[in-house]
């Protein structure tokens, strides 16, 4: 059996070849076949380039649909894909790619030279650029390459992406994340929030962070549903878009701003059947107000970076005002005492632990920092204090 995330999409894109896949307010649009096409010519593109199985890719590219072919071309053959921070600096691109060792880096077209000269002090064999209107020399070259038809078979525990965290605490540690980490949590979600073919995400999210990247283009690739693809979030754009889609997933800023637009009516997202928000906590006032004018209960989850989603409000339920949910299926989790790691009664607050398939299986090159927080019984510490209240919601308390 081949646990390549790819194969799975693949079937489901196949299924869906002639329905969209994305979308753009400029009115560039690929199909789900479009993509399958495209995403064999930048596999051509990156094998050309030297990029074999298990071999890392950078990335710090501007939002387009042309680099979420990029990452399905990475899945298809076995690379690893590594999202960077627009916002990086140059002397922190040095440090991932000096700790990451990739094959290959892909920056912004403007960046070029300057991308060039930090790959060659830090060893990057390749670099290439790609812009936002499917320009840069990553492109040409896919043009001009034999597409790779072909999906490499791939085992569970095959790295898909590396994702490094923040470093607010030390320097940012790299998460690996497998094909069935990644794939388990799409499925889980595709199911828990009821998305099908039919659903029109409006995606304003930036996508090298694991809401934008692995939550709303895997799940919605599993679901073979569209995505509205918007560069940044922009409330003009989201207010012309809502009555066109079904789905939005957004941080809390964007429904703070939301609500206090005067065109956010019962009216206006009557064809939307979700709003889901995460990455930060958001407000009861927020979630209370953005009920009150549209009718609609935003959907608050948790996860995080080392495990995608673990924790969320129910599709059908009550969606409680200040809480994160109860874990999603397949997820365990312990609330622990610090002091004395022993779980701790119902309504009390300790340390989250959480264990499921999609857990990572660790921090790259740094085997001691993985077995600090990555338990030999497989439960995962967050960081996160919690508790647990009395109808089975959890509540995220604080961190540290």
């Amino acid at each position: 059996m081949n646990h390549n995330l790819f194969d799975t999409f693949a079937a489901r894109m196949r299924e869906r070849a002639n329905a969209p896949f994305t979308t753009t307010r400029e009115g560039r649009h690929y199909s789900y076949q479009d993509a399958l096409s495209a995403s064999a010519q930048l596999a051509g593109a990156l094998t050309a380039l030297g990029v074999n199985v298990g071999d890392r890719v950078a990335v710090q590219v501007d939002k387009s649909p042309e680099a979420i072919l990029l990452y399905l071309a990475c899945l298809r053959i076995g690379g690893v894909y590594l999202p960077l921070n627009t916002g990086y600096t140059g002397d922190e691109i040095r440090y991932f790619l000096k700790d990451a060792e990739p094959a290959l880096f892909v920056c912004r077209p403007s960046d070029i030279d300057t991308a060039r000269a930090i790959a060659s002090d830090t060893g990057c064999p390749a670099v290439e650029s790609l812009g936002t209107d499917a320009h840069g020399s990553l492109m040409e070259k896919a043009q001009q390459s034999d597409p790779r038809d072909d999906i490499v078979t791939l085992g569970e525990r095959d790295l898909a992406a590396i994702l490094y965290t923040s470093g607010t605490t030390g320097r940012s540690k790299g998460a690996m994340l497998t094909h069935r980490n990644l794939a388990s949590n799409a499925e889980t979600l595709v199911s828990s929030w009821h998305f099908s073919a039919e659903d029109r995400l409006i995606h304003a999210l930036p996508i090298f962070h694991t809401h934008g990247l692995f939550v709303a283009c895997n799940v919605t690739l599993m679901a073979g549903a569209s995505m509205c693809f918007l560069p940044k979030f922009d409330a003009d754009v989201i207010f012309d878009e809502l009555p066109k889609g079904s789905v939005m997933m957004g941080v809390p800023t964007f429904y703070t701003r939301l609500v206090q637009d005067p065109r956010l009516t019962p009216e206006i997202t009557a064809h939307m059947r979700l709003f889901v928000s995460g990455s930060a906590p958001l407000t009861a006032e927020t979630h209370e107000a953005f009920e009150a004018k549209t009718g609609h209960a935003i959907l608050e989850r948790y996860g995080m970076t080392e495990t995608n989603m673990n924790i969320s409000n129910p599709y059908t339920g009550a969606r409680r005002a200040g809480t994160v949910g109860m874990p999603l299926p397949g997820v365990e989790m312990r609330i622990t005492s610090r002091e004395t790691g022993e779980e701790v009664a119902q309504g009390e607050i300790g340390m989250l632990q959480i264990r499921g398939p999609n857990v990572f299986i660790g921090y790259w090159r740094m085997p001691e920092k993985t077995r600090e927080e990555l338990l030999e019984d497989g439960f995962f510490i967050t960081g996160d204090r919690a508790m647990v209240d009395e109808q089975g919601y959890v509540h995220i308390v604080g961190s540290g």
